[in-house]
């Protein structure tokens, strides 16, 4: 399905209301347009009638899905990976180690509690990679719904905002460097709005400009290169299980993998090489800003469509556990960040 006069009415709507959105999440960086978003489109979405819903249900569910993807890809014209992997070479241990921990905390909370399992995944995800940028990357490889999405965009923006306050005092007392700290804070906080406002609280402290910043930036578009490989693992599993089910239930129809492989992801990493090469061959790439614009409106709009369709009751249902998940990735990343870092003699 595309862009045509049944989707065009929803996708309309989802685009002038992120509008004010995006307007506000430039002024208040730390909560950022997505959080503005989700929140305006519970609002709206509360008030919709059954009318309204069929004209404009369908380019809601286009903006939620398709668009979402297409954000992801512009997503990519923002990573050199030349650049990144050599700033941020010294950096690899501490990230690997923090994603393994998130996602094996996640893994093991799903398998002691009731929590959906999608959301379980978004949410190690979300956590470990870089908050609503991987969990908009991961959705629609595991067929998430927009309950999901809600869910986990939700929980990773609480801990952003827990710690922009927590994290540049607790540097202090352990007595973290700069450099130090810029790391902790590029692995240990989840979205680069979020990372940027922590790091940036560490520079007025310590009054060193902007040097924690931008290492802590580097450090967090290093974390970012490790979508490419979650979602060919998650995109994976789910060939895997396909191919299960067919087995047991002895049907003799083969699994069409390429409709279970996220061409997005493939895309996403053509943007990303098309970046790297430009660069490689002493392109000026300012250019391509404005695709990364467009990708952060674009989830924009994804994160209306996603409000639009949530249910506000059930998402206030099953908040505790998504929190208590949330809280237990979070803590385990801060945790594993700082003694990565001590193991191997930076701090």
């Amino acid at each position: 399905m595309g862009i045509n006069t049944k989707t065009f009415p929803g996708i309309t709507l989802c685009f002038i209301l992120a509008i004010p959105c995006w307007l506000l999440g430039q002024q208040f960086h730390l909560i950022g347009s997505p959080i503005f978003a989700i929140i305006l489109g519970i609002i709206i979405g509360s008030l919709f009638t059954s009318w309204k819903r069929e004209k404009t249900g369908a380019g809601i569910a286009f903006t939620s899905k398709k668009i979402l993807q297409w954000a992801v890809i512009l997503l990519g014209f923002g990573l050199n990976i030349t650049q990144i992997l050599h700033v941020g070479w010294i950096s690899l241990p501490v990230i690997i180690s923090t994603i393994a921990t998130s996602l094996i905390v996640s893994y093991i909370i799903f398998k002691m509690t009731h929590i959906e399992s999608n959301t379980a995944v978004l949410i190690g995800v979300g956590s470990s990679i870089c908050g609503g940028s991987a969990i908009a990357a991961a959705a629609p490889v595991i067929n998430a719904d927009d309950q999901d999405i809600a869910q986990a965009i939700s929980v990773v923006f609480f801990f952003n905002v827990v710690a922009a306050f927590v994290f540049p005092p607790l540097g202090d007392a352990l007595h973290l460097s700069n450099m130090g700290f810029g790391l902790f804070a590029g692995t240990a906080v989840n979205d680069t709005s979020s990372v940027t406002a922590t790091a940036a609280v560490w520079d007025s402290m310590k009054g060193t400009g902007t040097q924690v910043l931008e290492y802590a930036t580097i450090v967090k578009l290093t974390r970012t290169l490790a979508i490419i490989p979650i979602c060919l693992g998650l995109a994976s599993y789910q060939v895997y299980k396909a191919k299960q089910i067919v087995a047991n239930s002895g049907d003799a129809a083969s699994v069409n993998v390429a409709s279970i492989f996220p061409k997005f992801v493939l895309y996403f990493v053509i943007c990303s090489l098309i970046t790297t090469i430009l660069s490689y061959m002493k392109v000026d790439i300012h250019f391509l800003d404005i695709f990364k614009t467009i990708s952060k409106y674009f989830i924009t709009m994804a994160m209306v469509a996603i409000g639009l369709n949530t249910n506000i009751v059930k998402l206030l249902k099953s908040g505790g556990s998504a929190l208590a998940l949330g809280a237990a990735c979070w803590i385990a990343i801060a945790i594993v960040s700082l003694v990565t870092q001590h193991i191997i003699g930076l701090w």
